[in-house]
């Protein structure tokens, strides 16, 4: 097998344990006998076990931006939010210890914000990034910050995901959707773009 086909196959199998397990089941030596190399071997195609984890949620990353990108761009831009809200919570939702590594699980290639999050570095950010530019462009959302400005509308049901998956919010998950659908609106009417009052005669 050529040294690609091996390191597609390490990542497969390194995806398969931190999805069923979550990232601490993902060992070298785990992941070497179930490719059937040895660990050592590993370490041709990934020097050590952060810059696997660092594939694995880069192709997950990847994944989840290229499936929000082909959504057809039908609706208002608020509309078109909200079903990214909803693609977001079907993964999260879905496979949490990939989206936990992704978010929140702390280690050594993690991204940062909000270096990371420039250029595109950051896919499943960069697609909400570019609705919050157009929304800031066609004058929807308030002229400010871009990336922070996507931070505050992302950061809330991050949150709320974060409570839900660790057992802090007793709802059913339908009642949990509403609620982030909820939140996001509250959050969208702070950024939305207001006509000014004109003054007290």
């Amino acid at each position: 097998m050529s040294d690609r086909g091996t390191a597609a196959r390490i990542e497969a199998v390194a995806r398969r344990i931190l999805l069923e397990e979550g990232a601490d089941a993902v060992s070298m030596r785990r992941v070497g006998e179930a490719v059937g190399v040895t660990a050592m071997a590993i370490y041709r195609h990934f020097p050590n076990r952060d810059a696997l984890l660092r594939a694995v949620a880069d192709t997950g990353a990847r994944e989840l931006a290229e499936a929000w990108a082909r959504r057809p761009r039908t609706g208002g831009l608020e509309e078109r939010i909200v079903a990214a809200l909803d693609d977001f919570l079907d993964f999260a939702l879905g496979s949490p210890h990939l989206y936990n590594l992704l978010t929140s699980d702390s280690w050594a290639r993690a991204r940062r914000f909000p270096d990371d999050f420039r250029d595109g570095q950051g896919p499943p950010f960069s697609v909400v990034v570019a609705l919050v530019e157009e929304g800031m462009r066609t004058g929807v959302l308030r002229e400010d910050d871009p990336l922070e400005t996507t931070l505050a509308v992302t950061a809330s049901t991050q949150g709320l995901v974060q409570q839900y998956l660790g057992g802090r919010m007793s709802m059913a998950e339908p009642d949990f959707r509403a609620l982030c659908h909820r939140t996001l609106t509250r959050v969208l009417d702070g950024v939305r773009n207001k006509p000014a009052v004109p003054p007290c005669p």
